[in-house]
């Protein structure tokens, strides 16, 4: 789908159980424990199609510039903050993350951080160290009978809650997606981000890093708050505003906050860190030894099934490919690129490029495909186009680019417009300025098969591949004779020709060759349309 991966690179320390698995798979690895300058990095991704990060390396639009031979970035963890996933799915290369590797570590991370807060621990701790003994500064709150607020009631956030409320706490929350019905299942009440806050003893945030979530926490949301209220981020930094934070446990608004992630890692700036309420760790949500061992075994494993073609799991820039890599599917792509190849072939010079796709897909089946098959045909119609390769990654991005839109409608058991194609079809409507060539297929067989070209019907179907050439001539020619003559005229091996039923207007006639063609002439009756080379 996005080419070989023969080579990948481990950075940031990944676990070792990460080079075994791939290692095992007959995947090359090269492990680098320090990190990387941008170009040392841009030197390594030269060599390798595949890399695996935590969370210190950055691999961003200029690194991703430089790196074409790359095809796929692998997060040994969730965030992907640290990958700019625009610029990796406009260079066609699938970023990966594992979601649910880190999430009890991080969940127990978070309750460890609220504990520390109602009781004091690490002050306590500090303080005793350094030769004080004062139980009065230190006197803590209970939890049970608290109410915590979680934003984000995600894999994390279920699991907090689900600790939070042994304590004795009550937990609410709030989560765009996830239905309040299915939240009141696990004993959380969902709200609206406003009705959370002043009911509120504690907060923590559970959501990745997006502009409507950055300073989510901020000097507002504060003023709305419990007095004393505590805070919680072991999510990512910049969900709290790390200046608003500072005001609001200097004038009292906030009791305390516990701050596992930063704005900026490591924080240069330690005037929040060293504040006596705040407690503070350098990022240790996923710092664990089954947490780093899992997420790492689950990211090797990942890139050992999309190589050996099993569905994809964990695809951050392009989910719809999950199950696109199955041999069921992958006939049905093979059939939508070359389809969108014929129709590229069909409109040549693309001198202006600006088309209107229109794919309609019939039967149960392949309408089930429907998050891939319109990219596939996108690939083939696009081909070229950038050095790095248009992929089903990439596709939708770059068609948008160049003036392409795609309309997709799925029929289900809906017949197709040609009965011979059988249940299953997909049809490619393509139009620039005036003209429109629509074209329908079959991959039942396990091959892509042509049916039908602007009307004219193969009723046994033509198996598309290399070195075909199409002609068009009108009903009442006959051509045959002279396109063998004038193939084997320039020492073209023919190997098949077959024609199409006629329609009022047209007939096609399609010569395979054993090699690639150039006539340099034309042939009397005809016009050379189309040349498959895909």
């Amino acid at each position: 789908m996005t080419g070989r991966v023969d080579k990948v690179l481990l950075l940031d320390g990944v676990d070792p159980v990460c080079g075994r698995i791939l290692t095992q798979a007959g995947i090359s690895v090269t492990t680098h424990n320090k990190k990387l300058s941008k170009d040392q990095l841009i030197k390594e991704l030269s060599e390798h199609e595949g890399v695996i990060v935590r969370s210190a390396t950055r691999v961003t639009e200029e690194v991703l510039a430089s790196s074409n031979k790359l095809r796929i970035i692998g997060r040994a963890g969730a965030g992907v903050d640290n990958i700019d996933v625009s610029a990796a799915t406009r260079k066609g290369v699938i970023v990966m993350n594992t979601p649910g590797g880190n999430t009890l570590s991080a969940a127990e991370h978070t309750c460890a951080m609220v504990c520390s807060l109602a009781r004091f621990l690490p002050q306590a701790c500090a303080a005793l160290k350094a030769g004080t003994w004062d139980r009065k500064a230190y006197l803590g709150s209970e939890l049970h009978g608290k109410t915590i607020a979680i934003v984000g009631l995600g894999r994390i956030g279920r699991e907090v809650a689900k600790r939070m409320q042994a304590f004795g706490m009550t937990t609410i929350g709030y989560d765009p997606i996830i239905p309040k019905e299915v939240t009141s299942e696990w004993g959380v009440e969902s709200l609206p981000l406003e009705d959370l806050w002043s009911q509120a003893d504690y907060i923590t945030v559970h959501t990745p890093l997006l502009p409507h979530t950055k300073n989510l926490i901020g000097d507002e949301v504060l003023a709305k708050c419990k007095p004393g209220v505590r805070i919680v981020n072991v999510a990512r930094g910049g969900i709290v505003d790390e200046a608003a934070l500072l005001r609001a446990l200097e004038n009292g608004t906030c009791g305390g906050a516990a701050l596992d992630v930063f704005l900026e890692e490591p924080p240069t700036d330690l005037t929040l860190c060293r504040h006596p309420k705040v407690i503070c760790t350098p990022h240790l949500g996923a710092n664990t030894v089954e947490a780093q061992r899992r997420v790492a075994k689950e990211i090797a494993q990942q890139i050992v099934d999309m190589v050996h073609g099993r569905p994809l799991v964990g695809v951050v820039n392009a989910p719809a490919l999950s199950n696109a890599t199955s041999n069921a599917c992958k006939p049905w792509i093979e059939l939508a690129k070359a389809l969108g190849c014929l129709a590229n072939s069909l409109f040549q010079p693309m001198d202006t490029p600006a088309l209107t796709i229109t794919v309609d897909l019939y039967g149960s089946e392949v309408s089930e495909m429907k998050s891939f098959l319109g990219s596939a045909v996108l690939v083939g119609l696009l081909k070229g186009l950038t050095q790095n390769g248009i992929n089903l990654v990439n596709a939708p991005v770059l068609a948008q680019e160049v003036g392409v839109s795609l309309t997709l409608h799925a029929h289900g058991n809906q017949p197709a417009p040609v009965p011979s194609t059988g249940p299953e079809a997909l049809q490619v409507k393509v139009t620039r300025g005036p003209t429109t060539h629509v074209l329908l297929g079959n991959a039942s067989g396990g091959q892509a098969t042509l049916y039908a070209l602007d009307g004219c019907v193969w009723e046994s179907g033509l198996t598309l591949g290399r070195n075909m050439l199409f002609f068009s001539a009108s009903p009442s020619a006959t051509p045959l004779a002279a396109i063998a003559t004038q193939l084997l005229a320039v020492q073209a091996v023919v190997t098949s020709l077959l024609s199409s039923n006629s329609t009022t207007k047209e007939v096609w006639h399609v010569a395979r060759t054993s090699a690639n063609v150039d006539l340099p002439f034309a042939i009397p009756d005809t016009n050379l349309r189309a040349q498959l080379t895909f």
